[in-house]
């Protein structure tokens, strides 16, 4: 680092005006809705169109039935474990199993692929699962806070970039496949680690990306018909 650039101003005058414990450490639900889940649905709703036929997601069916309308013929859940009452299929991403090859039309992956740790068997067990000209639409965070409740339960391992996604998903799916963005910019990071809410955030801040600054990176791949 080449000291001669750093401010001259008090860096601790500057820090002491910063709260000093977040806002909120279950990510501004508390307080409102989550600010990163403004980006999600946003592109979840852009790319509505994929979301067809057989539906695959994470957890329990939130986002099929939403934007997925009539056009959806079915919508299966994935849990990890047993004990999930929306859950339809109990199988493992990492490694496949329980988990049927060549079955649904589109996959909704939010916010997943950070709590596993083997991420490269994660997305080609999601290419596995799709049918030819399926759709992973994939949320992965970049800039966040720790996942307490996933971490110690299963894991919160990794935070990504939009180029190592772009890696990741290009790798498996090809490169004309897919597509990645990253939204967010420094003063909408910096709330969200803090803890704000999304009602406490302002349009014109939601809507700017800064490219420095990738708090929620989008994936959209397509599985090739041949």
């Amino acid at each position: 680092m080449n000291t001669s650039t750093m401010p001259t101003t008090s860096t601790p005058e500057v820090l002491s005006r910063l709260p000093s414990a977040p806002l909120s450490r279950v990510f501004g639900l508390d307080r409102g809705s989550a600010i990163d889940r403004y980006y999600i649905e946003r592109f979840i709703d852009a790319n509505r169109g994929d979301i067809r036929g057989r539906v695959l997601e994470i957890g329990e069916p939130v986002y099929a039935p939403r934007y997925g309308g009539d056009h959806v013929s079915r919508v299966d859940v994935l849990h990890a474990v047993a004990g999930n009452r929306k859950a339809t299929i109990i199988g493992d991403l990492a490694t496949g199993a329980g988990i049927p090859a060549d079955t649904f039309d589109c996959i909704i992956l939010t916010q997943t692929l950070c709590c596993i740790f083997d991420v490269f068997a994660a997305v080609r067990n999601c290419h596995r699962a799709l049918r030819g000209g399926g759709v992973v639409l994939a949320t992965v965070p970049g800039i966040s806070q720790i996942s307490r409740y996933d971490m110690d339960r299963w894991g919160d391992y990794w935070r990504f970039t939009s180029l190592s996604v772009r890696r990741l998903f290009e790798g498996i799916f090809g490169g004309q496949g897919v597509r990645v963005a990253a939204h967010g910019n420094v003063r909408i990071a910096a709330a969200f680690l803090y803890g704000a809410s999304l009602e406490e955030a302002s349009p014109p801040d939601l809507n700017r990306d800064d490219p420095d600054y990738e708090m929620v990176v989008t994936i959209r791949a397509v599985k090739g018909l041949s």
